[in-house]
């Protein structure tokens, strides 16, 4: 093999010129000939028995290229690589085959590492809400444990909306019966919205062993079309009131709940833990904004190819994850009426961020000489080995050291970024604050939107880590 021509292109693209000599290719053009001879006819001799010269003077010495050029070109082109030292990032593009004086020619173009630049990356300022729990929040989930806890009992009275009913129903339209308009025993809490508009509102106020016509209108888009937007009626026969009582939140309600003795101890629990996940969530969400930040100041052309490529490990990783719930991607995009390309767009936005943070961080990993132990590896592949339920040594062959160098090195930049940076008060509280007269402080309700945005950030950090891990990091 012979490089016979680098040249850089535009977006971190570079063609390659490509020849292989004309022994090597003669080679793979008898071992074409020792493939394919068996189905080639030549009169004269016998099927699979025609020598090489007969068929090629008799069908030209291009009979056999094809296949020869298919069997040269991939080491070919992995040798060229190494020769002009270039670190490809996406698919190759082959083109120009030809034959020339016995040598075989190709180009191939092919997607580099990008050189990239960074304007800043320390001290920069990022949004970061700062987070409390009100009393209001730990007595709602002491309330939802009260409601988990609760006990259903018969009561006699006329019911009420959230009690929950025993009755016979039995449905008309236009004075006959319909398919699924009849049951018995049938429970329902009221206020569920489990029926039809203007069902359930008409039932409170009855007591067990009432019996009532209730009136209704299918509503116009009603799933079963017979039945859309017509009046019904239902005779209905109540059984049973029963209602939800909730234990006393004292003490004994703490112990029965919780490892707690006292109700105290119980909410001081609750919030520190509300404290934590919200803290997580400003922290995600700080990050998200601090790398958005960072990459506004990424400088360079970075191919296509690398969007692409990130594109296809997501799309591969939600089909994997897809499969493990039982459901094949072909199948999830027919239930939710969408083609493979709309659905790989769906991720375009999610997958050049990814790569943009990637760069980025490299960037400073190199700008700041970071390097990882060989301690500090082998700590990541016992954790990755605990967190997967696998052996160590099945991890190695799984994920390359290289690319787990990589990924460490990566985390050891974004945290040298964090530390650097100026967490500053998200504007809206700062605003909200100075229209009241008072110092700003974070308000709630701009860390709750954070927050969402955290979540979303943690998810498509997870996907990613997951799909390299998966897939062996290129």
């Amino acid at each position: 093999m012979k490089l016979t021509g680098v040249e850089k292109q535009e977006k971190s693209m570079v063609m390659l010129s490509v020849t292989v000599d004309k022994e090597t290719f003669d080679k793979a053009c008898e071992k074409a000939y020792h493939q394919n001879v068996k189905r080639i006819n030549v009169p004269g001799f016998r099927k699979g028995k025609a020598p090489r010269k007969m068929i090629e003077k008799m069908y030209g010495p291009e009979i056999f290229y094809e296949d020869a050029m298919n069997a040269c070109y991939p080491e070919a082109y992995e040798a060229a690589v190494a020769e002009a030292g270039i670190d490809p990032v996406g698919y190759p593009h082959f083109s120009d085959f030809d034959v020339q004086d016995g040598e075989f020619v190709f180009k191939v173009q092919v997607a580099v590492y990008p050189e990239v630049t960074l304007k800043d990356y320390k001290g920069i300022e990022a949004e970061k809400a700062e987070v409390s729990v009100r009393d209001e929040e730990v007595d709602t989930e002491v309330d939802h444990l009260a409601d988990r806890n609760a006990r259903i009992v018969t009561v006699d009275r006329p019911a009420q909306n959230g009690d929950t009913i025993q009755f016979d129903f039995d449905g008309y339209v236009d004075g006959k019966p319909f398919d699924g308009g009849k049951a018995e025993n049938y429970s329902l809490k009221l206020g569920s919205g489990m029926f039809i508009p203007g069902f359930e509102e008409q039932l409170v106020g009855k007591k067990a062993g009432d019996e009532c016509d209730v009136e209704v209108t299918f509503p116009e888009d009603y799933h079963a079309k017979e039945l859309a937007g017509k009046p019904a009626v239902f005779k209905c026969k109540l059984h049973e009131v029963k209602e939800s009582q909730k234990p006393e939140l004292d003490d004994e309600f703490a112990k029965d709940v919780s490892e707690f003795d006292t109700l105290a101890e119980l909410k001081a629990d609750i919030k520190a833990k509300i404290l934590e996940s919200k803290q997580r969530q400003a922290d995600a969400a700080f990050e998200e904004n601090l790398l958005t930040k960072v990459i506004e100041g990424l400088e360079g052309e970075i191919p296509g190819d690398m969007f692409e490529r990130q594109l296809d490990r997501i799309v591969e990783d939600f089909g994997y994850r897809m499969q493990m719930q039982g459901i094949g991607l072909d199948a999830y995009l027919k239930m939710n009426n969408m083609d493979p390309g709309m659905f790989r767009n769906m991720f375009r936005e999610q997958a050049e961020r990814q790569v943009r943070v990637r760069l980025a961080l490299e960037t400073v990993a190199k700008m700041e000489n970071l390097d990882v132990s060989a301690e500090e590896l082998d700590a990541e592949y016992n954790r990755l080995a605990e967190q997967y339920k696998m052996e160590a040594s099945r991890v190695r062959e799984l994920i390359a050291e290289k690319d787990l160098k990589a990924d460490l090195l990566t985390q050891k930049a974004l945290e040298l970024v964090k530390n650097e940076a100026k967490p500053v008060a998200p504007k809206a509280a700062e605003e909200s604050a100075s229209d009241a007269g008072e110092a700003p402080k974070a308000e709630k309700k701009p860390a709750k939107r954070s927050a969402k945005k955290a979540e979303s950030g943690e998810e498509e950090k997870e996907a990613k880590k997951t799909t390299k891990k998966s897939s062996k990091t290129e």
